[in-house]
């Protein structure tokens, strides 16, 4: 009996995590018969074109595919290789995620698809526009030359705009077909228009702030959104997006906008991989974005050559990071945000510039971001406290030669006496704590060779300096 229930329990093993077969056994009359159709869902980060989840035609018509033995609960859609091409409902509306648990059937999970998105004459949402009046869109086809692409670009303009002669800060967002419409959002929009227009209305936003939001590119969402390829995703042109953003986009709304130019008065933000390209965007330009909203970021999609950069590239400590999301969202969300988070202390922001919020019941959706928003946005654009003398680059401190081979010598100011120095590897992993005075020298014998930040803390101020191990 005791071997006959361990079988069972076996048996009930493989069962749960057997490998299970997903069908599409009808598609819209006017699908086109090349058509190719594609599973997106948790398991690939919602990749909308992902190879590896391409279903394959049957002879009778109908669309399967196998995914891998595994536990736990999916949720997934079919698309045409773009959320612009996604299934919706019989009146074109927003067909809610699907899910499936593993193990909890032996045969093909069956589904037929009773619309596409763009094939049916309406949009994801379905029904009127739920953009506030002083939403618009600036361009369908604004031209995005570094990538040889065009994209909408939205804009909001604050209440009073028009007659007030006043300048006002720009937050740039990313995945502009979500923030204003749930007409044109894949799975709801994040209401950015009604929560401005109502912070103003109480009283809470009296500034204002001009709102531009690009459209993602569909199948070429995850390359835009990432400077560095991942193997599985894509990904390698995030830099010629931020060259868009910074060279292309900005001049233009400054110069046709009555803006505030400046990089205390810039902000941008994202969520998901667009809260991972805003990051990046205000790594590589510092003199440009002095304010971040970073929602449930997909840092995992690149996360060692990210970690990397900012430990090579800190950022300006003026500069103000909020971080949101949910405690469950993966196993990686909240452990990488914190990472990040203090990547950015050991590159000199101080602790009152970064505003870290998990959330517990916060999920990866439009309607946690959306409800996140106000926030974040009141906290990022709230009247700023520059750092006075205590930045990272006030200290007129010193680190020689460079590159180091055996050691590295230290240079302070005659007026200070003594001082902390803290050395971190390109991973941003503390290798090196010691107390410092002018003219030590400290041993890097035990250092592998390669790129380090030296941080040195002297007379309460604060110097980090990049340096080479040879």
């Amino acid at each position: 009996m005791k071997n006959l229930f361990s079988l069972l329990l076996f048996l009930f093993g493989l069962t749960a995590q057997a490998q299970v077969t997903f069908k599409i056994t009808a598609v819209p009359a006017n699908t086109p018969a090349d058509a190719t159709i594609y599973m997106a869902g948790t398991f690939n980060n919602w990749n909308p074109a992902s190879a590896a989840h391409t279903l394959t035609r049957n002879a009778d018509g109908s669309y399967e595919i196998t995914l891998p033995a595994a536990t736990g609960t999916i949720k997934y859609k079919f698309t045409r290789g773009a959320w612009a091409s996604v299934e919706t409902t019989a009146s074109n509306g927003q067909v809610p995620d699907r899910a499936y648990t593993f193990g909890s059937s032996t045969g093909p999970v069956l589904h037929q698809v009773l619309n596409w998105e763009d094939l049916a004459g309406g949009t994801p949402g379905g029904g009127q526009s739920t953009a506030a009046a002083n939403v618009s869109v600036i361009s369908t086809s604004f031209a995005l030359p570094q990538l040889g692409r065009t994209r909408r670009v939205w804009l909001y303009l604050p209440p009073g705009y028009a007659t007030s002669g006043r300048r006002y800060p720009v937050l740039y967002m990313q995945d502009g077909q979500n923030v204003f419409d749930s007409r044109t959002a894949f799975a709801g929009e994040w209401g950015v228009d009604e929560a401005l227009n109502l912070l103003n209305t109480n009283g809470q936003d009296p500034t204002g702030c001009i709102v531009v939001a690009v459209d993602n590119g569909g199948a070429s969402r995850l390359d835009e959104y990432s400077p560095w390829k991942n193997p599985q995703n894509g990904g390698g042109q995030g830099d010629l997006y931020v060259d868009f953003l910074v060279e292309t986009l900005k001049p233009y709304i400054d110069t046709n906008y009555r803006t505030l130019a400046s990089r205390e008065n810039t902000g941008i933000a994202g969520s998901s991989m667009g809260a991972l390209i805003a990051t990046y965007a205000a790594l590589r330009h510092p003199t440009v974005f002095g304010k971040v909203g970073v929602f449930s970021p997909a840092f995992w999609f690149a996360a060692q050559p990210l970690f990397a950069y900012v430990h090579q590239h800190p950022a300006n400590p003026n500069t103000r990071f909020y971080f949101v999301s949910g405690t469950t969202e993966s196993a990686t969300m909240v452990p990488y945000m914190a990472a990040m988070r203090d990547s950015l202390l050991r590159g000199g922001v101080p602790a009152a510039n970064l505003s870290f919020n998990p959330r517990a019941d916060g999920q990866h959706a439009e309607w946690f971001w959306q409800r996140e928003f106000p926030a974040a946005y009141t906290w990022l654009f709230a009247p700023a406290t520059i750092t006075p003398v205590r930045q990272s680059q006030r200290l007129q401190a010193s680190v020689y030669p460079n590159p180091a081979t055996q050691e590295l010598r230290i240079a302070l100011p005659a007026s200070l006496i003594d001082g902390r120095l803290e050395i971190t590897d390109a991973r941003g992993r503390t290798v090196l704590r010691t107390a410092v005075r002018n003219g030590d020298a400290v041993s890097l014998r035990n250092l592998a060779a390669g790129l380090y930040l030296s941080r040195i803390t002297a007379g309460g101020e604060v110097r980090v300096v990049k340096f080479a191990k040879e």
